[in-house]
This record gives structure tokens, C-alpha cells and sequence, in this order.
């Protein structure tokens, strides 16, 4: 398969957004049929299971999302959690390896009473670094996504990370509707450049969020329907050098209707 152009997208969707009933092989039918091209899985989920429906329905697997880096983060206080979280990410790149996704989404740590940003900065890198042979012998990239948890709330505090951490092996994972609540996206991905490795496409609404009370209300509007300038965010990418996968992790996925509607606004986005 011929890698695509900076700017040329295709359309993904995370499966922790695809609700209603049915098997893994029945929700990756309703994929493909409401025009994804891929779907960023889950770490941890059945292998077998997983490559079987991915094949039948005919799609790609672009990223892989580890199952608990919010229970057992890498900047915990305690050297077991962290060890802990340490073999989640590990087993993640290697579901990874095994679906043909070059990608692992990574939220590397939480700051909150009993982590300051100083620890959670340090016991992070020191996690992922351990990671980071494992990436390479499977040629599996660990993305960094941009999460309200307290940590790396700037694109300088993001350049620093990963300058830190200074591997091939380890980008962003950007995320465009998390980000608003600090800053802007373009300048995001302007300053992030070639780091990035996927991007989630989410939408938010400073209006909502601010006329409920209620930060994570901002959440609750359709794509299209928010603060995000998606013209200006596909431009900043493809001169960013960025190609492939946009990844929607959007709410309305409960049905095929919705499955649908999330592929015609993904569509609008990437058709500019």
C-alpha cells in the first residue's frame, strides 16, 4: 500500500464511540458500511476475534488505544501501578503489531493532589523510555494524546515532552476537541509538525460549555456544529507534512443512522 500525500485522509472512527449491539465482526460490518475506511481499536480486546472481523468487513486498523492508562497511569506514586501500566502500554503495541496499526494512543499521566506536574513529567518519561525498545523491535509508534488531565496544557509543554524524550518512536496523538479548552488547534499543530502521528477528530463548543456552566458540556454538539475552524485545522495538517488517518471520536455512533451521519461530517471535514 502506497503511503498517501500530506493532506490525503481517510476516515476513521474509535471503537470506544461505536454503541448498539451485536458482535465485533456485526459493529465492523456497520462500519465499513457507513463509509469508514478504518477503526482505532481497543488494547487488551480478543486478537482472533479482532482480525477475523477486521478482514471480513474489509477495513484497517490504524490505531490502537491502551485499555488502562487511566486506571494504572505511569506517573502513580507507586512503583507497582506504574510497572503495571508500564505492561498495558507493552501489550498494547503488541496488539498493535499484531492488527497492522503503526500507532498506540497514550495518555502518560495524571496530575491531581498526589502528582505534581515536576513527578508526573518524570515517572512518564521514565516509563515510556522503558517502552521504547519494544516499539522498535515491532515497529509500533506510542502517540501522546492531548487529554484533560491536568498535564500539558501548552504545544511548548508538548514540544518540550517529546524533545525530552527525543525517540523516533514517540509523536502526539492530537486530539482537536480536547485541545480548545486551552488553546487553539492550528497553532497546536503548527508547533507539533511532524510529532504527529494520528489525530482525533472531536468537536467542541465554547458556547455550550460556558452557557451550561460546564466545561465538559462543550462536548455535547455534532461535528461541524462547535469552535473548531476545520478548514484551517485540514490546511495546518497536510503543511504539517500529516497524511491518513482522522479518527472521529464523537458521540452519535449508536446506530447506523448515526455511524452514517459521523461519516458525512468527516467527509465535509476532509473535503475542506
Amino acid at each position: 500500500e502506497k503511503p498517501l500525500a500530506a493532506g490525503h485522509f481517510k476516515k476513521g472512527i474509535m471503537w470506544g464511540t461505536v454503541g448498539g449491539k451485536g458482535s465485533v465482526a456485526d459493529k465492523m460490518k456497520a462500519i465499513k458500511a457507513a463509509g469508514f475506511d478504518g477503526a482505532e481499536m481497543m488494547g487488551r480486546m480478543d486478537q482472533a476475534a479482532v482480525l477475523k472481523a477486521r478482514d471480513e468487513a474489509g477495513l484497517e486498523i490504524p490505531s490502537v488505544c491502551c485499555e488502562r492508562h487511566w486506571k494504572l497511569p505511569l506517573s502513580n506514586p507507586d512503583p507497582k501501578v506504574r510497572a503495571e501500566g508500564l505492561a498495558d502500554l507493552q501489550q498494547t503495541l503488541r496488539d498493535a503489531k499484531a492488527y497492522g496499526a503503526g500507532s498506540v494512543l497514550l495518555v502518560p499521566g495524571i496530575v491531581n493532589q498526589e502528582v505534581s506536574f515536576e513527578d508526573c513529567w518524570k515517572r512518564s518519561i521514565e516509563q515510556i523510555r522503558l517502552a521504547i525498545p519494544l516499539a522498535g523491535e515491532l515497529g509500533v509508534k506510542i502517540s501522546i494524546e492531548n487529554v484533560w488531565n491536568n498535564f500539558i496544557t501548552t504545544e511548548d509543554q508538548a514540544v518540550r515532552y517529546l524533545d525530552e524524550i527525543n525517540s523516533p518512536w514517540v509523536g502526539w496523538h492530537f486530539d482537536c476537541g480536547n485541545i480548545i479548552r486551552y488553546g487553539d488547534p492550528i497553532v497546536w499543530i503548527n508547533a507539533l509538525g511532524k510529532h504527529i502521528n494520528r489525530v482525533h477528530i472531536k468537536e467542541y463548543s465554547r458556547d455550550r460549555a460556558m452557557r451550561s456552566g460546564d466545561v465538559w458540556k462543550g462536548f455535547n454538539v455534532p461535528l461541524l456544529e462547535g469552535a473548531n475552524n476545520w478548514p484551517g485545522i485540514t490546511k495546518a495538517l497536510a503543511a504539517a507534512g500529516y497524511s491518513g488517518y482522522l479518527i472521529t471520536e464523537q458521540g452519535g455512533g449508536d446506530t447506523p443512522e448515526g455511524l452514517h451521519d459521523l461519516s458525512e461530517r468527516l467527509g465535509k471535514i476532509i473535503a475542506g
